[in-house]
């Protein structure tokens, strides 16, 4: 919770108790006398009560602002003008909370701290302000610092140009947003929000990330490589972001196009990252495409760095796999049917409008973020609605079948053979579309689920062919390549076995390949006498002794299985393997990595393009990267709020790249 969405009320921040006008706080459990007291305790500021040292920093800068901003005032009373007599205090107590206007607290919070007073004070009721928060600034017409952060925010988080700010448009809405006439408030200029506002956002947020930072050495971390070919100049870029379950963090960004050939070069690139980061914290580099320089340093970077793995983000290699599958030639050409079908539905009104009578309102095309799977997707809508488009194309109102190419359309949705085809691409295809769908709607770690969820996948497209090789062979050989070369990591099978969901269930599968990818993640860890240690404490969770007896009951296990609850087997790890110190340090680093790549994050690339742009000195390009760290760190923590939730997009454009036969570019990431 930023520092400007924390509660008005102080009463989400303390529990009044049983005893008359005492309240403790939530964080520290102090006592003290009144809610208003609370606030200060809250805020950190000395007086008639001693600060909270447990508060999160971002609600103690609320409340410090708050009552700093109002109470301190030039024009109003300072606490520093209090009486030494009871009176006094009393008096001064009614004009600082008279000042104070109500912005953190209720009517009841004033009545409960001078309950039992001789004076009686009438107080009037006030609004908060919509967007500011702050009746102050109603009255004097300059807006808190907050408020002007706020602002500033909103330029930096969105890539807004800051001289936009001296726009008369942008003050006018201001104003009216605030209700006022134009010309009221003094709005930050361009030169405040490139300056004292940028420095403080930055620093916020680097006093954020050093709070994740403090998280690594327990739950490790993942380093995602955003790489892609800036179109205007051709230059090769990567944007470094750091993963762990805290939260992501973007690091910074390179221009690697001058040693895109020296692979040396790209290996002492990733050394000094992870030499930033920590050697002890990262667990594996995940890269956003198997092309280009990532493709070549991949192959010799476990050869040279024996702590830290290698792979290729999930998402990114089942795009591979269904790009693959729709080049086969059993597979392009139904796809191409497909295209027919949905160009002609889609590029007429009246013929879209006649297709979603019969529908019900149902859309024919699946609009997806992951560009490959959204002909699968619309294929699958194809067949499921392939009574309604029969039905349609017969009714004697589809006049539009008369024209070539209607009459086409018409008779591909009477060709059984189509209909055959289609069926099967769908059942080798939407198996991998679902694996993407797993990993974008989790918002825990599924590295301890894709290796069981990969064979998964493979035995249920050997079901939909009713187990005949010549059908399913082809996808199976089309995964495995896939598998083998690029996604699979010996972490993926050590957290498989490291899962209890899946370890202590009937059809664990523990065979050559599992047992030898977890020594060799036991081996990556540093310390030869830890390592002995985390094969001794192995027997007992194998067995299923101690703690692990617990443990291992299905209860216990299922509580820790996605979508069941918010924990994840990592905090199974946390809750039953304290007996065995060094295997639960061990487990929690492999469980709590993701197996997903920065392109769930959707990061803009247009700052760190302009971050390599020649001919700025020092003094303007330390601007400029404090603003890429800034807005790209504001835009992770937006993904987290915002997850997913799945593949299929919000929208769709007329001009879809897959209506209209433009490939996507695997290799930028365009």
């Amino acid at each position: 919770m930023a520092a400007a969405d924390a509660s008005f009320n102080a009463r989400d921040h303390g529990t009044a108790l049983a005893e008359k006008n005492r309240v403790q706080c939530n964080y520290c459990g102090k006592v003290m006398s009144g809610f208003y007291r609370l606030k200060y305790h809250l805020g950190g500021i000395r007086g008639d009560v001693t600060p909270c040292e447990k508060v999160p920093e971002n609600v103690e800068e609320y409340f410090r602002n708050i009552l700093l901003g109002e109470l301190h005032h030039p024009d109003r009373p300072r606490k520093s003008n209090v009486c030494s007599n009871s009176n006094g205090v009393k008096r001064i107590k009614l004009e600082a909370i008279q000042n104070a206007n109500y912005e953190s607290g209720s009517h009841e919070d004033v009545e409960s701290e001078l309950e039992g007073s001789t004076q009686h004070v009438s107080l009037p009721s006030r609004r908060i302000g919509s967007l500011t928060g702050s009746d102050n600034e109603k009255t004097n017409g300059s807006l808190s610092w907050q408020t002007q952060k706020s602002i500033g925010r909103f330029f930096i988080e969105n890539g807004i140009d800051f001289s936009v700010a001296n726009s008369p448009s942008f003050r006018d809405m201001i104003n009216a947003t605030l209700c006022h006439s134009p010309g009221k408030y003094e709005i930050p200029s361009c030169d405040e929000l490139k300056g004292l506002i940028l420095q403080e956002e930055a620093k916020e947020m680097r006093e954020h990330g050093e709070r994740i930072r403090h998280s690594w050495a327990s739950t490790g971390c993942s380093i995602l490589l955003d790489g892609w070919i800036d179109d205007q100049n051709g230059r090769n870029l990567v944007n470094f972001i750091v993963d762990c379950p805290q939260g992501p963090i973007y690091l910074r960004s390179s221009d690697v196009t001058a040693s895109i050939d020296d692979v040396d070069a790209l290996q002492l690139l990733l050394d000094g990252v992870i030499e930033e980061v920590g050697v002890h914290n990262v667990v594996q580099i995940i890269a956003s495409s198997t092309k280009g320089w990532m493709g070549h340093v991949g192959k010799q970077f476990m050869e040279r760095q024996r702590t830290v793995f290698w792979t290729v983000s999930a998402s990114h290699c089942i795009e591979l796999m269904l790009e693959k599958i729709s080049t086969m030639d059993s597979v392009s050409g139904i796809l191409d049917k497909a295209r027919t079908i949905t160009r002609f539905i889609h590029g007429d009104a009246a013929v879209l409008q006649l297709f979603r009578n019969y529908s019900g309102s149902r859309e024919l095309i699946k609009p997806s973020k992951v560009r490959l799977a959204m002909p699968f997707m619309t294929l699958e809508n194809i067949v499921l609605e392939k009574e309604n488009l029969q039905a349609m194309f017969a009714s004697s109102a589809s006049n539009w079948a008369s024209t070539t190419k209607g009459n086409r359309v018409v008779n591909l949705v009477k060709d059984r053979s189509f209909w055959n085809g289609a069926t099967m691409v769908v059942k080798a295809a939407i198996p991998l579309v679902n694996v993407v769908r797993l990993i974008n709607r989790a918002d825990k770690p599924q590295v301890g689920y894709i290796y069981e969820t990969m064979d998964q996948v493979k035995e249920t497209i050997g079901k939909e062919f009713n187990k005949k090789k010549a059908l399913y062979m082809p996808i199976w050989n089309v995964i495995d390549e896939i598998w083998n070369t690029h996604l699979h990591s010996p972490l993926h099978a050590a957290a498989y076995y490291l899962n209890p969901s899946l370890f202590y269930s009937s059809d664990f599968n523990c065979d050559e390949e599992v047992s030898s990818d977890l020594l060799c993640c036991i081996c990556m860890v540093q310390d030869e006498h830890t390592q002995v240690l985390i094969n001794l404490q192995l027997d007992k969770y194998i067995n299923g002794k101690d703690d692990f007896r617990e443990g291992s009951n299905m209860d216990q296990r299922n509580k820790y299985l996605p979508g069941k609850e918010i924990f994840h087997s990592a905090e199974w790890w946390l809750r039953y393997g304290n007996q065995c110190p060094e295997l639960q340090k061990f487990a929690i680093k492999i469980l709590s990595q993701t197996c997903d790549g920065a392109s769930k994050y959707g990061l803009k690339r247009s700052l760190s393009e302009k971050l390599f742009t020649n001919g700025r000195n020092h003094m303007e390009q330390q601007p400029l990267s404090d603003l890429a760290f800034l807005h790209y760190n504001l835009q992770l923590q937006n993904s987290q709020l915002a997850v997913w939730g799945g593949i299929e997009a919000d929208e769709i454009d007329p001009m879809d790249a897959w209506i209209f036969d433009e490939e996507p570019d695997l290799v930028s990431g365009r």
